[in-house]
């Protein structure tokens, strides 16, 4: 295990120094001058160029890169041009509010994806297996801001039941942090139950005709043992590995839900950083989001070893 986890983290390295020069090119590549923004409408031609000398923009992208790179290595993200703080600070500040909603939202799907693909998949053609397929079909084809705006006109403005948005901290209320957080999970977990259902549904159906489970009829054993311990436990390995995928697109595609409900994470961060034209925020954000997908993998790589133990992760190769 551990010369297992030594290759995977020297693994990252390569793929943490290529990431870094693309997120670099992409934020160098957005409309607009930052030294404009930052020296005002009103500023002088000479102000403007100071403010390019000040912060390095004059000089050429390989020169900024290194430079960038060499603060990064270092733990340094640099100071952000909007909110005058370091932008670590702030990153990590925000970070754990949107991997609340993401490990919420997951949790949220899994307890309602998984038993309704199983029972999808142990009665395929069944009318709730065909009524689960056009749920999830109607969900996947809707946009995950319209059910935010829907959770907001039933839930809040109609019904009066939950806020419409903003955040309130545990400290603070623990009945409004929870309040504030369910409308933000509810959503972005919908489209996430859906795929669960239909991946659940599918490994099932296969499973189901495997001969290990034909044998385990034949032996007389119940369909409760069977389900729980032949069906289930092999269908998961491949819902296992949609629901890590699944996480670490909640976590990097929470921006339009943190955005509709005013949820101060880091996907709504990254918005206003690109709007402000915060290199530096921007490119912190990025980079953090590509090790933290990283993490993400490797911990479904373990779970791996702990639901197949034909699974060897020190073996490579067999």
């Amino acid at each position: 295990m551990k010369s297992y986890l030594i290759r995977r983290i020297a693994g990252w390295l390569p793929v943490l120094f290529f990431s870094s020069i693309i997120v670099f090119l992409v934020v160098r590549a957005l409309p607009g001058d930052l030294a404009d923004i930052l020296a005002g409408s009103d500023a002088s031609q000479s102000d403007v160029q100071l403010i390019r000398q000040q912060y390095g923009f004059d000089q050429s992208w390989p020169v900024q890169y290194l430079q960038w790179i060499k603060h990064m290595v270092k733990g340094d993200f640099g100071v952000s041009y909007t909110y005058h703080r370091e932008n670590r600070e702030i990153i990590f500040s925000r970070l754990p509010n949107s991997l609340l909603v993401a490990l919420s939202s997951l949790l949220i799907a899994l307890i309602g994806g998984i038993p309704f693909g199983l029972l999808a998949g142990l009665k395929p053609g069944s009318w709730f297996d065909n009524t689960a397929s056009f749920l999830t079909s109607l969900v996947l084809a809707t946009p995950n801001f319209w059910f935010g705006l829907l959770a907001i006109l039933f839930a809040s403005v109609m019904l009066g039941w939950l806020p419409p948005g903003g955040f309130v901290s545990w400290e603070e209320s623990p009945a409004e942090f929870i309040q504030s957080l369910i409308l933000p999970a509810l959503t972005l977990a919908l489209h996430p139950a859906a795929v669960l259902v239909r991946f659940t549904r599918n490994a099932v159906n296969d499973t189901l005709h495997e001969n290990f489970v034909r044998a385990a009829y034949a032996k007389g054993l119940s369909r409760r043992r069977i389900i729980s311990r032949h069906i289930l436990r092999n269908a998961l390995l491949p819902v296992v590995t949609i629901a890590g995928i699944l996480f670490g697109r909640m976590v990097g595609g929470s921006i339009v839900v943190e955005t509709v409900f005013a949820w101060p994470g880091i996907g709504r961060l990254l918005v206003q950083a690109i709007i402000n034209r915060d290199y530096g925020m921007v490119q912190g954000i990025l980079l953090v989001l590509v090790a933290l997908l990283m993490v993400i993998n490797l911990i479904v790589d373990l779970v791996y070893s702990s639901i197949d133990p034909r699974i060897h992760l020190t073996k490579r190769g067999k």
